[in-house]
């Protein structure tokens, strides 16, 4: 989605959106996945602004809803594999936890689908270069937040 703005007068000029993503990132797994990525030199999009996290257990839905008003077009969480967790069972609370603020928001008539949970590992770079390309297409079809305040990241 393109937004037009007027630097001199009767000129417009097209200015591509780029989309906020704020990522929570488990430690041991995602956190390393996305290190893995970045060392491997992966083409990502620069949309992403990771917050790392022990385990994504830990991201409290309030911090997911202040991230959306103060301007993120998107929240990514990310964690380790089902059953693969350093904390056993984290990433089972992350999910179901996840689950419901996906239910609250679209009670809310907020768009869900603004919130992504994916599971990847410390050897899947490749995959975690995928999922924030991914994201940032979805969120890139969707355009701004509309929820946002007027104060921003």
């Amino acid at each position: 989605m393109a937004k037009t703005s007027n630097k001199r007068k009767g000129v417009k000029i097209k200015e591509k959106f780029i989309p906020r993503i704020v990522g929570f990132l488990c430690n041991w797994c995602s956190y390393a996945g996305a290190d893995l990525a970045g060392t491997s030199k992966l083409k990502m999009p620069p949309s992403l602004s990771v917050i790392r996290v022990m385990c994504s257990s830990r991201v409290d839905p309030v911090l997911i809803a202040t991230a959306f008003f103060r301007g993120a077009d998107g929240v990514l969480v990310a964690g380790c594999h089902p059953g693969d967790c350093h904390y056993e069972k984290g990433n089972y609370y992350a999910r179901r936890r996840f689950a419901l603020l996906k239910k609250v928001m679209e009670t809310l008539g907020l768009e869900s689908e603004r919130l992504k949970l994916s599971w990847v590992s410390a050897s899947e770079g490749e995959r975690f270069r995928d999922v924030v390309t991914q994201f940032t297409q979805e969120i890139e079809e969707m355009g701004p937040n509309p929820v946002k305040k007027e104060t921003s990241l």
